[in-house]
C-alpha cells in the first residue's frame, strides 16, 4: 500500500474515532504530499526515498515547533505539536539507535581514511545516504564530529 492510501486509511480511522490531533496530523501530511506532487517537473507518484524524506521534514518542523514553544513556556501549544510528530513517525521506517549509527560512522571513516574535521563534509555525505530514512542528520552529525575530534 502506498504512503498516500496508508495516510487516507488512518484519516477515516481518526474521522470515526474523533481523534483531531490525529487528524491533523494526518491532513498535514497528505497536504504535503499533494504539494510535493504538483510541484513542476514532480512525477505522477512520490518515490519512496521522498516520501521519507518528506515525513522526516514534517516530524522535524513540529519538534523544532514544540522545542520554541516549551522554551517560551506555552507548554499548552507545545504538546499537540509532540503529539503529532509521534503520529507523523509512525511512518517513517524504525529509526536506528545511536550504537548502530556509531558503528557506520567509524566504518565510514576508516573506509576513507578520514583524519579530522576537514573530512567532516566527505564522511556526512556518505554516512547520510547509507543512513537515508533510519537516522536524523542531526544526530549523524553529533556522532560524526565526536568521532572526527
Amino acid at each position: 500500500m502506498s504512503l498516500q492510501q496508508d495516510i487516507m486509511t488512518k484519516m477515516k480511522e481518526a474521522m470515526k474515532a474523533k481523534d483531531q490531533t490525529a487528524l491533523a496530523a494526518l491532513r498535514a501530511v497528505k497536504s504535503a504530499i499533494l504539494l510535493a506532487q504538483t510541484e513542476s517537473g514532480a512525477k505522477e507518484m512520490l518515490s519512496e526515498e521522498d516520501e521519507i524524506k518528506l515525513l522526516q521534514k514534517l516530524v522535524k518542523q513540529r519538534k523544532d515547533s514544540a522545542s520554541i514553544f516549551t522554551e517560551q513556556g506555552r507548554d499548552d501549544l507545545a504538546q499537540p505539536e509532540i503529539d503529532q510528530a509521534v503520529i507523523i513517525e509512525q511512518f517513517l521506517p524504525e529509526q536506528l539507535s545511536e550504537e548502530e549509527i556509531e558503528s557506520v560512522v567509524v566504518a565510514t571513516i576508516d573506509d576513507i581514511g578520514a583524519s579530522g574535521m576537514k573530512d567532516m563534509g566527505k564522511v556526512m555525505g556518505i554516512v547520510s545516504k547509507a543512513l537515508a530514512g533510519q537516522a536524523d542528520g542531526k544526530t549523524i552529525s553529533t556522532i560524526v564530529k565526536q568521532k572526527l575530534m
